[in-house]
């Protein structure tokens, strides 16, 4: 949850969208990723409460598997979220892509700046979520937090055979690389006019705007805000929150 004492960012409302259609099966089977418990709570909620935590965001839309608006509705209702922030949850598509879109066309009029964020991000801390707003209000059309990598890259040739040794063909330069999080923030103008004229698949809101032309800026992002995507990163998560409540009782 927030800390109320917070200033207000200034400027015009912003909306988050929190895609959380999807099944994570790289968790193994159960539940959707999205409302896996973490420290006894879903993942969901935790990136909920991670949104609503910044001042400048006044509505969250949760964008929930096609059968399953009815029991994200009833989660939200049973968890303790801001009163100063609106929650609103849509039925999702086929792809990513299409609930991000879903999520746009539930936006009502007024808001300018949209964020999009994983709901396996469910750590990011609130000070980077107001840098993704603020580079947004300062102009830039698109804007996502990212770290330098730690690791050395190499881009390979795709083995012919599965699980033989793949050749390497190049090692890109690793201080012009960035590893990529969420929330990414957008311009809405430019963000509905990516969804409407890019029908490639695409991993993230960012490259699409890329395919406009449209300039793309980075603001550092934070160790925290890593994805949850295989068991590890649950074991990851649940340290982080012990930290967390063991320094600020959060």
């Amino acid at each position: 949850m927030s800390d109320d004492s917070r200033p207000s960012p200034s400027g015009t409302p912003v909306a988050a969208v929190i895609p959380a259609a999807g099944r994570g099966v790289r968790l193994g089977p159960g539940a959707p990723k999205a409302l896996r418990a973490l420290n006894g709570t879903p993942m969901l909620i935790h990136a909920v409460r991670a949104m609503a935590a910044s001042r400048a965001v006044s509505l969250v839309v949760v964008v929930a598997p096609p059968d399953g608006t009815a029991e994200v509705k009833t989660l939200l209702d049973a968890h303790a979220l801001p009163e100063r922030t609106d929650f609103l949850v849509v039925a999702g598509g086929d792809s990513r892509q299409e609930s991000v879109k879903y999520g746009l066309d539930a936006l009502p009029p007024g808001i300018d700046i949209v964020l999009v964020h994983d709901a396996a991000r469910p750590l990011v801390p609130v000070d980077t979520v107001d840098a993704v707003i603020e580079a947004v209000r300062d102009g830039a059309p698109a804007v996502v937090p990212a770290l330098p990598l730690a690791d050395t890259v190499k881009q390979v040739e795709p083995a012919s055979v599965p699980g033989t040794p793949e050749p390497v063909v190049g090692t890109p330069e690793r201080a012009r690389l960035r590893a990529v999080q969420t929330p990414q923030g957008f311009d809405r103008d430019t963000l509905v006019r990516a969804h409407d004229t890019v029908t490639d698949d695409v991993t993230d809101d960012a490259s699409m705007v890329e395919r406009l032309g449209e300039r793309v800026v980075v603001v550092p992002g934070h160790e925290e805000a890593f994805k949850v995507t295989r068991p590890l990163d649950l074991v990851l998560a649940e340290a982080v929150l012990a930290r967390r409540r063991a320094n600020d009782g959060f």
